[in-house]
């Protein structure tokens, strides 16, 4: 389209028209748009991060169980087989024989300090395996939904940049079609024309972001040309609730998988230093073995092969005397890492107490600038006609109502954004509280277009 000969619109009716033609255009791929859950789903069992963590939680677990070994029985089953032959210088001493043998032996520990204290060792690392699958599942529920709300506002701003185009070339071929036949200078037209350049980069811009970050979504979930559902204006966003930052720090408490973890390694530690000092304790096995050969008989007169079965049943008591000082300092080095470890305790605490303080400030802030930018929506919409028939009568020029339609249309982009960010906020506020679960995104889901 010629911007010079472009009929004169009205911004919202320009706005109207580029929504009406995206609809459009969309139609006919509505049906195979997304929802926030679905490509969560999707990313669940597509995402390289979340499955990785998975697996380290399953081997975590394996690895957990192998310590129980330490206090169960030990049971293992030998064989040998051997041949001789003999030449002598005396012929009568030549000959040949075969040795078999099979045995069978167990034992069970009856008392291991350490190998008892490693196994309790083993079900705090489970809780560590589980805590961290459990971060991971929460970080991919706010990594989808950034991602998701990257799209619609990239398209967002693309449709409002589109609009503002629309708007500036319209308002380009009335300066141009008044300098014609004289009734305002060549500074307005030039005026829009530098503004309809401007909005033609911005444009390019806005189409690569969106390109952008739709590659990263599908990425993410692992599909092609993904479309996520926008949300349905006009729009309630859910309450703080609750609205008070202690009882979302309350919320949080011991169960956080920041302060679990590092709860549990502090616990570790100190088993870990109970091991150490373990290491002057004896240990008591029971001990038992059954075995069977068959070999040449070695008593005069008795001749061929003699089968015999052994069996044995005792206790072995193993008591270390002395080891080169290794256990004192062992003992001293666990005790310096018992520390450490408690100050990693005090230090998950103190995070978990900021980020949800600054996650609960985050979302009350982000509430009242949506309610502000609604207002300001409002005053733009209202300034932006002022201009428009100040200008047709002549007490304002071309430039005020240009400066009018940049301030309306970025104000909607910056609405549109404060929207996202209070509902990605409320996401990140249970993250920091340690109460997300993938359950929190229904409320989110209702508010798109179905």
């Amino acid at each position: 389209m010629n911007p010079l000969s472009a009929r004169p619109l009205s911004a919202p009716g320009a706005l109207r028209r580029i929504a009406i033609a995206g609809l459009l255009v969309l139609g006919g791929a509505q049906a195979q748009a997304q929802s926030l859950l679905e490509l969560y789903q999707a990313a669940r069992d597509f995402d390289a991060t979340y499955l990785a963590a998975r697996a380290q939680f399953d081997a975590s677990q394996a690895q957990a169980d192998q310590a129980r070994a330490g206090l169960l029985p030990q049971v293992g089953l030998g064989a040998g087989a051997s041949w001789n032959n003999r030449d002598s210088s005396n012929n009568l001493l030549d000959g040949s024989s075969s040795n078999r043998s099979a045995t069978l032996s167990a034992s069970q520990p009856l008392y291991r300090p350490i190998a008892k204290l490693t196994d309790e060792q083993a079900t705090l690392t489970r809780d560590i395996a589980q805590a961290r699958l459990t971060q991971a599942e929460q970080d991919l529920v706010v990594r989808t939904t950034q991602a998701y709300f990257d799209v619609l506002a990239a398209q967002d701003t693309l449709t409002f940049v589109q609009a503002q185009k629309t708007a500036v070339s319209e308002q380009l071929a009335a300066a141009q079609r008044n300098f014609e036949v004289g009734t305002a200078t060549v500074t307005d037209a030039r005026e829009a024309q530098a503004r309809f350049d401007l909005v033609v980069a911005q444009e390019i811009a806005a189409e690569n972001d969106l390109r952008v970050k739709k590659l990263a979504l599908d990425q993410l979930v692992g599909r092609g040309n993904t479309s996520p559902r926008p949300l349905v204006l006009p729009v309630t966003l859910p309450p703080l609730n609750p609205a008070d930052p202690q009882a979302w720090l309350n919320m949080a408490g011991e169960q956080h998988p920041s302060i679990l973890q590092a709860r549990r390694n502090f616990e570790i530690a100190q088993l870990e230093t109970g091991k150490a000092e373990a290491g002057h304790k004896p240990t008591v096995d029971l001990v038992a073995s059954y075995g069977t050969s068959r070999a040449p008989s070695s008593i005069q007169g008795v001749p061929g092969n003699v089968r015999t079965n052994t069996g044995s049943v005792g206790v072995q008591f193993n008591l270390p005397l002395f080891a080169g000082f290794a256990v004192q300092n062992r003992v001293k080095e666990t005790l310096a890492l018992e520390e450490k470890a408690r100050n990693d305790l005090e230090g998950a605490r103190r995070g978990v107490d900021q980020s949800a303080r600054s996650a609960f400030f985050g979302v009350l802030s982000g509430q009242g600038q949506v309610k502000a930018l609604e207002a300001a929506e409002a005053s733009s919409q209202s300034a932006l006609d002022a201009n428009r028939l100040g200008y047709q009568v002549g007490v304002r020029i071309n430039i005020d109502v240009l400066n009018a339609q940049s301030q309306l249309f970025q104000t909607k982009r910056d609405l549109a954004q404060a929207r996202y960010n209070v509902l990605l906020g409320n996401l990140r506020l249970r993250q920091a509280a340690g109460v997300l679960t993938p359950e929190d995104l229904r409320p989110i889901n209702s508010l798109l277009a179905q």
